[in-house]
């Protein structure tokens, strides 16, 4: 009897040690990424979770140049995912950047409410008097944003739109004000366009009117995880990882 409950103890406490060695043992990397990639990177998530049960992925989604910002500050992060080249340029230049590559590609859009009539089919219909308001990212630091203010200067129509315009915060608050009728119009990514029911594409923006968008990533020099980064890093750029990024309206640049 006693050497029976000794083993029983002795094999809980064995166990226990055990999960408490998986717990140390388990990884967390935080990836800092645009907004526009919450969809695809949240399937990504699963999938490779599931394969590497050593490693917790955490995301901090928000607008490029705020991450951008926050990583130059000192805020823990173990890779960054941009929607601009601008912004992880400019940590490759503080020399915060470890290695990097392009490896998105995506296209500009504007949405209006999907259960309204809308009279917007091109760049001249954004100011007409029935859009009276136009959402469109803070382009200081909303890439999307910054996209849509070249396009709109090259299209001579900036200075006209700017009294309507209803800026946000990221490209996925633009779509928001959009489906909740906030904004008669606004400019998003085609990818987010494409997860939303509730808005609908009213015509894509000339390619040639803006600078291509590209989303370059980077391992950043201060993770403490440098070969679980490096691994997750080139997973992104796996067919298994581009499969789940063309499924949700990205582009591969190579392909």
């Amino acid at each position: 009897m006693i050497v029976v409950i000794l083993a029983g103890c002795s094999g809980e406490k064995q166990g226990n040690e055990q999960a408490t060695n998986d717990a140390q043992s388990q990884v967390e990397l935080t990836v800092s990424a645009a907004a526009s990639l919450t969809d695809a990177l949240n399937e990504i998530q699963k999938t490779y979770e599931e394969e590497h049960p050593n490693i917790k992925l955490r995301f901090n989604f928000g607008a490029s140049g705020a991450l951008q910002q926050q990583i130059e500050q000192g805020a823990p992060a173990d890779l960054f995912l941009s929607a601009a080249t601008k912004n992880l340029q400019a940590l490759m230049d503080k020399q915060l950047i470890a290695e990097q590559t392009n490896l998105l590609t995506n296209e500009l859009v504007v949405v209006v409410p999907g259960d309204q009539e809308s009279a917007v089919a091109g760049m001249a219909d954004l100011t007409k008097a029935s859009v009276r308001h136009l959402a469109i990212g803070i382009p200081e630091s909303v890439p999307a944003g910054s996209y849509a203010k070249e396009a709109l200067i090259n299209a001579k129509l900036w200075d006209g739109v700017q009294s309507k315009a209803v800026q946000g915060k990221d490209v996925r608050q633009v779509l928001q004000y959009v489906e909740t009728g906030n904004a008669d119009a606004g400019f998003v990514y085609k990818t987010d366009a494409l997860t939303s029911n509730k808005a609908k594409i009213a015509f894509t923006v000339d390619p040639a009117a803006y600078t291509a968008i590209q989303y370059p990533i980077g391992i950043v020099k201060a993770t403490k995880h440098s070969k679980e980064a490096e691994d997750f890093y080139i997973y992104l750029q796996s067919r298994e990882a581009f499969d789940i990024f063309v499924k949700y309206g990205f582009s591969v640049p190579s392909q």
